[in-house]
């Protein structure tokens, strides 16, 4: 029997099984409503991993032929990563700290030796705790105090909950110490005896802060901190002096801070301000002066002091601006440093304790570019260990000597298989979106490319939760742009690129700005020339994946190929379902339909899943990941099968869901490539530019 072609095998089709609710007086069907498993985050139900099971082979089958591109593509994207890589090696204590990469390996191993001489020491080997898994991802990792314990934690499945563990550095042997289910930092007390830590609740949320002594049993641990809110979650951290244990709880508007000693984790907690509705505010304190940036006062944050005996009492020390977008605040010995963005371009600066008026801008050589402040774990330093990149200029990361004002190059991200950045360009073009508002767009392209709508771009964005794509470096991307295309990151509304007034007016009620940002910036890409309707590719992840099944529903026109991961799509039903882990911290980004009936519409006429219609879209991938507690994978599945039931075209629709792991799709480096390259591969088939194997 021989096997049947790509074109001979049908996609799967989900049945319909109408499921019917009623809110604000609307009732909503939903015909895949059974796609959920009622036992999440349980998923045994054998009907729906049938189906997920059908559509990846239906996927493996339409992608069959494109094997020999995908394994080129892969090889390329491999043959950009120097296999044996190491990470900078930092000084922290008595000990220099550093990572690598083995040839051929999946992931890193940890390492460090002392600072007054002697071997290298192998504290962690991320390989090893891999063996035998189909999924691993290192989370916390911390060392005690003094030096002698490490604790770290890892996920074995995709489910972002990490087992905590701890290892004696002298013996290497564990300890019997296991805390399953942690879902935060890890903070050590400063005795070295103890570790304070997060656990994930039956909703995968984090709303605690708990304190364990090694040695006791579990039992024994020390609720430290128990959030009432179920909107609200916990996160745990440490001051710049390490003297203070910071417990901060929040949403995504709304936070509040408390500290303890780290000398005594279970004494009384230090309120620093209570909650107000719409403001954030984090904490770090410096021989008694508590540091606090806040937007309390202007929507691009300043940054104030107080005394830990009238945490209350705020004073400005740097004010709110107009114009420079305060992202950022680093306390040190002898200084302070400031991150921010000023027209949408990162800055970093210097400030001094005893002279108000001095400020250290850092300067950096290219006009485009990200930087900020990389690795920089002790508090008494006289240099600043950066990182900086841009489109054309590979990962560098520099030490800033800050009493000579100078930059020094620690590592330049190596290409093994060659790279040369005189042959690309990268320019940020400005879009005016149809309410007039002025769209930055990072461009890159090889020289040569032609700006007459004859060749191909591929444009990605987010759009939410504040979070600024950068105009960074990608070796991937590497493999389109060889091949003709554009490639274009569009900083739209919902993310924080040009403040945070540029994030408030992509989310709420103005969310469809995001969408019509990127409808309306590859039509102006197209105008300029870079490229030509129809030939505009897409991406995006997770918010950035109910973007794309956005724009497919208000353009699909645009687009010749859309590829969106891990997607959030259907918005209305998440966000009416407030035991799903995300949903009730989610509401002050979205709006809450159960309660607000102007929420309930708004997110019901522009959900994706809820807007798809009978007409025709272009050719998409989607994925999926079965044990995402973020986007839960019936989300991507039941917009497939409801496109697969009322699309009017005959193009590809493709669901791939990994059936171990989550949110971030497979785990190890090179598992990981292998995706981008299926990505790459599915996108340039469609663009009719997949010649056979190259």
């Amino acid at each position: 029997m021989t096997e049947k072609s790509a074109a001979e095998i049908k996609p799967p089709v989900a049945a319909k099984r109408p499921h019917s609710a009623t809110y604000h007086g609307v009732t909503l069907t939903d015909d895949y409503h059974w796609l959920k498993d009622q036992s999440y985050p349980t998923i045994d139900d054998a009907e729906i991993l049938e189906h997920l099971k059908a559509e990846n082979a239906y996927f493996e089958a339409q992608m069959a032929p494109q094997a020999a591109l995908t394994e080129t593509i892969f090889q390329e994207m491999k043959g950009r990563v120097k296999e044996d890589d190491s990470s900078v090696p930092q000084k922290d204590g008595d000990y220099i700290y550093w990572s690598k990469f083995e040839e051929g390996a999946q992931y890193r191993k940890h390492y460090r030796k002392p600072v007054a001489g002697g071997p290298d020491q192998l504290i962690l080997d991320e390989n090893e705790l891999a063996k035998g898994k189909a999924y691993f991802r290192l989370g916390a990792a911390e060392v005690s105090p003094d030096g002698t314990l490490l604790a770290y934690a890892y996920d074995d499945n995709g489910s972002e909950r990490f087992d905590l563990h701890f290892r004696n550095l002298a013996t290497g042997e564990n300890l019997n110490d296991v805390i399953p289910g942690t879902l935060s930092g890890i903070v050590w007390s400063s005795d070295s005896k103890g570790v304070v830590y997060g656990l994930a609740n039956e909703n995968w949320r984090t709303d605690n802060a708990w304190y364990h002594r090694l040695g006791d049993d579990l039992t024994a641990a020390k609720l430290l901190y128990k959030e009432q809110d179920i909107g609200f979650g916990v996160g745990v951290g440490l001051t710049a002096q390490e003297d203070w244990i910071v417990i901060a709880t929040g949403d995504n508007v709304t936070s509040e801070v408390r500290l303890v000693p780290a000398s005594n984790p279970t004494a009384t907690p230090i309120m620093i301000s209570p909650r107000k509705v719409g403001r954030q505010y984090s904490v770090d304190v410096r021989d008694g002066t508590l540091y606090i940036l806040t937007n309390d006062d202007h929507v691009n944050f300043r940054i104030a002091t107080a005394s830990l005996k009238k945490p209350a009492e705020w004073t400005t020390l740097i004010g709110g601006s107009d114009d420079y977008y305060i992202t950022g605040l680093s306390l040190f010995k002898k200084f302070y440093v400031v991150e921010g963005r000023e027209a949408g371009l990162d800055q970093v600066e210097i400030r001094y304790y005893d002279d108000l008026e001095r400020t250290t801008p850092i300067s950096f050589p290219e006009a485009s570019y990200v930087a900020q402040l990389d690795d920089n774990p002790e508090y008494d330093v006289d240099k600043l260990r950066l990182s900086y990149e841009s489109m054309v200029t590979p990962d560098t990361v520099y030490d800033y000597h800050v009493r000579e004002g100078r930059l020094e190059t620690l590592k330049v991200q190596e290409i093994p298989s060659g790279y040369d950045s005189a042959q690309y360009v990268t320019e940020r073009v400005m879009i005016t979106a149809r309410d007039g508002t002025k769209v930055p767009v990072s461009v890159l392209y090889k020289k040569g490319f032609k700006k007459d709508g004859s060749q191909p771009l591929h444009l990605y964005a987010y759009g939410a939760y504040g979070y600024a794509v950068p105009p960074g470096f990608s070796a991937n991307r590497l493999s389109m742009v060889d091949r003709g295309f554009a490639y274009a990151i569009a900083h739209i509304r919902g993310g924080d690129d040009l403040g945070y007034q540029w994030y408030l007016d992509g989310k709420l009620t103005k969310r469809t700005n995001t969408f019509n940002d990127f409808v309306d910036a590859a039509k102006g890409l197209s105008a300029l020339g870079f490229t030509g309707k129809g030939k505009v590719t897409a991406s995006g992840g997770s918010a950035g994946g109910e973007l794309m099944g956005a724009v497919v529903n208000q353009a699909p026109e645009l687009f010749g190929a859309v590829v969106s991961h891990v997607a959030f799509v259907d918005v209305l039903n998440t966000m009416l379902d407030k035991d799903l882990p995300l949903t009730p911290g989610e509401w002050p980004e979205w709006g809450n339909p159960i309660t607000d009936k102007a929420a309930f519409d708004y997110i019901r006429s522009y959900s994706p899943y809820d807007n798809v219609e009978a007409k025709a879209y272009p050719p998409m991938l989607w994925t999926a990941g079965l044990n995402d507690p973020r986007v839960t994978y019936w989300e991507p599945a039941k917009m497939v099968a409801k496109l697969r039931a009322m699309k009017t075209d005959d193009n590809v629709l493709l669901l791939k869901t990994n059936m171990g792991a989550g949110h971030g799709g497979k785990s190890g480096r090179f598992e990981r490539l292998r995706e981008n390259a299926e990505e790459a591969a599915f996108l340039l088939w469609q663009m009719g530019m997949a010649k056979s194997g190259s």
